[in-house]
């Protein structure tokens, strides 16, 4: 008789969640970006219990990500982040709007387990000659881009930086509810940078797009854009449950919609 793959043993199954990448440390190369948009839009953002952090800053991230899942086998991916800053019982983090990835494998598990807003999309980190740059194209555009040169070295740094999500279950049975009450959960991303170094002359990039409306939060100011090389480790803890109302004017922005309606400003 052969072997049925489709079905594993307790053991099994215990052994395989040891090894779940999205807890696994990586090894991270990315480009790093802090910007000031309007206030009054960073607070329109934020589902409640979220409160708006200490500025109006949207943090963006773009990185190549190597997976070790076992002695043998490395799992690479590309991956982005955005997001605004937001702070719950007095903890500071970045509120994910979205985090586009290059695999099924890097979506899946992270919008199931957590309720990271992740989606596919084709993305690039390159250096040339000094030059940076990074892309994040979905649907045809590239929305996000990121480009500058690689300036001064800057000291190694460690840190445990947070985000926040909201891990829900929309109801197989009526449109506009959930099967339980969505879950405030929290991310704590331990980062070790081991080489760090400013980009100078950044420039930070936000395209039309109808499935991704970054462009509605416009860069007043750029802040920081910093390219780092290092690892980090993830995982994270539910806060608590919240009423669906809470949620339901957001939760649209973790799927693609195409209608272009939106609050009028």
């Amino acid at each position: 008789m052969g072997t049925l793959r489709y079905v594993k043993k307790l053991e099994q199954v215990k052994r395989a969640a040891e090894q779940n990448p999205e807890f696994l440390e990586s090894e991270v190369t990315s480009i790093r970006c802090v910007y000031e948009t309007d206030p009054g839009l960073a607070q329109l953002l934020l589902p409640k219990p979220l409160e708006i952090g200490d500025r109006p800053l949207i943090h963006v991230t773009f990185s190549k990500v190597a997976m070790h899942i076992s002695p043998e086998y490395v799992f690479e991916i590309g991956s982005a982040i955005f997001g605004v800053r937001a702070q719950y019982d007095g903890k500071q983090g970045t509120y994910l709007i979205t985090m586009p990835m290059t695999t099924e494998q890097a979506v899946v598990p992270g919008r199931e387990t957590f309720g990271e807003p992740k989606k596919i999309a084709d993305i690039s980190l390159t250096e040339e000659e000094g030059r940076l740059s990074a892309q994040v194209n979905r649907m045809g555009v590239t929305y996000l881009e990121a480009r500058g040169h690689r300036g001064e070295a800057l000291e190694p740094k460690e840190f445990v930086e947070h985000a926040f999500c909201f891990k829900a279950s929309p109801s197989c049975e009526k449109s506009g509810t959930f099967d339980a009450e969505p879950l405030l959960v929290r991310l704590d991303w331990h980062q070790r940078q081991s080489k760090r170094c400013a980009i100078e002359a950044g420039e930070l990039i936000l395209r039309e797009s109808a499935a991704d409306p970054v462009a509605d939060l416009p860069v007043r100011e750029i802040l920081s854009m910093e390219y780092e090389v290092g690892t980090t480790e993830s995982n994270g803890q539910v806060l608590r449950s919240i009423p669906g109302d809470w949620l339901l004017p957001f939760l649209h922005q973790r799927y693609d919609d195409m209608s272009g309606e939106g609050i009028e400003l």
